[in-house]
């Protein structure tokens, strides 16, 4: 039986080993025409690389998750309802609760995905620099590929160690501490950020703000107790990730912020203050287009004119048919 979820594993990881290896090696091998084609610069640098394609990748599945999440916070006042009106029925509030969520497409685990997604890489990447740096390749990597990717440092620490392996080494120990810390952090504050900025005040208080501030302690825990287990790379490749996340999380939320949170009342500041740096009144470009809209549909259409009949002693003396 663990033979069996070996091969599966196998199966799914093996691909991974590939399109990874594809995207680094094809990274390194630009960044060797300015760089040391050794230097942990490069091959960090690579990492980053590859990072960014994959979120650019993921990007429609971003969207989804702010889109889910946004009705998630919307519907709250409604499962409220329902929770008030099926409270001593947990079976059919559960029932009615999913089917609410299913009448109004959203999906309760669309937030997870981006994440669970991203975690295949992620083991790939890990497994990609343990066997680089025991000098056994993976996917596209050459064989000197991998001893560079193995033995490439960055501030002094070689990037394929962890914080448990440095063997006694202060420089990886203090690397992979920042970067722990770095990308714990980012982990705590792309959280906050979609709950102080992006949620309505009456969602603040229902189950699903319940389970958004267990997750925003519980992941940072998580990843700052395994983080010591990351080798440096991997924590590179995942405080990016949690970068980008952070830069698009507030792009999204800027320019469609949630109705009713403290995100769409500064986008309404914004939009009046433009308005009056251009000396118009806010909306005022808008009733005047509906202006014009309604007094073309007002404005009385010209009568159709219809053509003059013939007199009939005209019609039977010219109206007969040519010979």
């Amino acid at each position: 039986m663990i033979d069996f979820f070996v091969s599966i594993g196998s199966f799914i990881i093996t691909p991974l080993y590939w399109i990874t290896s594809v995207v680094l090696v094809g990274f390194h091998n630009l960044l060797s025409n300015v760089m040391d084609p050794a230097g942990g610069a490069s091959w960090a640098l690579s990492i980053v690389g590859l990072t960014l394609v994959i979120r650019a990748a993921l990007i429609p599945l971003f969207v989804k998750q702010i889109k889910s999440s946004r009705n998630m916070q919307l519907l709250q006042p409604r499962v409220k309802e329902l929770q008030n009106k099926y409270k001593h029925d947990r079976e059919r509030l559960a029932q009615e609760t999913m089917k609410l969520y299913k009448d109004t497409g959203t999906n309760p685990f669309a937030s997870c995905l981006p994440i669970l997604l991203q975690m295949p890489i992620f083991l790939a990447l890990f497994r990609l620099l343990n066997e680089a740096a025991n000098g056994r390749p993976k996917g596209i990597l050459s064989q000197e590929q991998a001893t560079q990717f193995g033995e490439a440092t960055l501030f002094g620490g070689r990037i394929a160690d962890t914080f448990l392996r440095a063997d006694g080494d202060v420089t990886v120990m203090l690397l992979a501490a920042v970067l722990v810390v770095a990308m714990t952090a980012t982990t705590f504050l792309t959280q906050r950020q979609l709950m102080s900025k992006n949620m309505p005040a009456d969602a603040m208080t229902g189950p699903y703000a319940q389970q958004q501030k267990m997750l925003l302690y519980i992941l940072p825990l998580v990843f700052a107790v395994g983080g010591v287990a990351f080798p440096i790379g991997v924590l590179l490749y995942w405080t990016t990730s949690n970068l980008w996340t952070m830069a698009q999380q507030f792009y999204v939320i800027r320019r469609n912020p949630a109705p009713g949170t403290p995100a769409a009342k500064a986008k309404a500041d914004r939009d009046a203050a433009k308005a009056a740096r251009k000396g118009i009144a806010p909306g005022a470009a808008g009733t005047a287009a509906g202006e014009v809209a309604t007094a073309v549909e007002e404005a009385p259409r010209p009568a159709r004119v219809q053509p003059k009949k013939a007199p009939r002693s005209q019609r039977k003396s010219g109206g007969g048919k040519k010979k």
